[in-house]
């Protein structure tokens, strides 16, 4: 198995606002039109966007929302435990190769939901790719605040400090 850092230097990889680092890879030439496309957006997207996403161990992705779905690819490395807040539930889904212990190759987080993620395996990362329809536009993205969701998701308060 590579490094991390084999792959962040490799791929170009540079530090997302998030955590952990990433590289834009495809953005569609066509365009959605903003009145085709809900007013919450607020202008015309693109129609998918790509990128690829490397967690290491000592890193997170802290809890965000963007207004599109967003799929995951497992590309590398270990296990990521993505953690998606929505509704007054938490579900966790396991990204990675196992799929004989229930880990998925491919994860989807709808639209406006808040989701974190986080590698578990000591000294370890995963390498994912995210694939976002309508294509991503940093105006849609937003970080959450953890006396908000500490507010709004009571009993998951372990989680949202880790992960905020």
């Amino acid at each position: 198995m590579q490094s991390a850092q084999f792959w962040i230097d490799h791929l170009q990889l540079r530090a997302h606002p998030e955590g952990g680092f990433y590289k834009e890879t495809y953005r569609a030439k066509g365009r959605i039109a903003s009145a085709a496309l809900p007013a919450n957006f607020g202008g015309d997207r693109h129609f998918s966007t790509a990128i690829y996403f490397l967690l290491r161990t000592q890193d997170r992705s802290v809890f965000h929302r963007i207004k599109s779905d967003e799929l995951w690819h497992y590309h590398a490395g270990d296990t990521l435990t993505i953690y998606v807040l929505h509704g007054h539930a938490l579900t966790v889904h396991k990204l990675g190769p196992r799929v004989d212990r229930g880990e998925s190759l491919q994860v989807i987080i709808p639209a406006n939901c808040w989701f974190g993620a986080k590698v578990e395996q000591p000294a370890s990362y995963t390498l994912s790719g995210c694939t976002v329809a309508p294509g991503f536009d940093f105006q849609d993205f937003e970080l959450a605040e953890r006396k908000t969701l500490m507010a709004a998701f009571p009993g998951f308060e372990d989680i949202i400090e880790m992960l905020t």
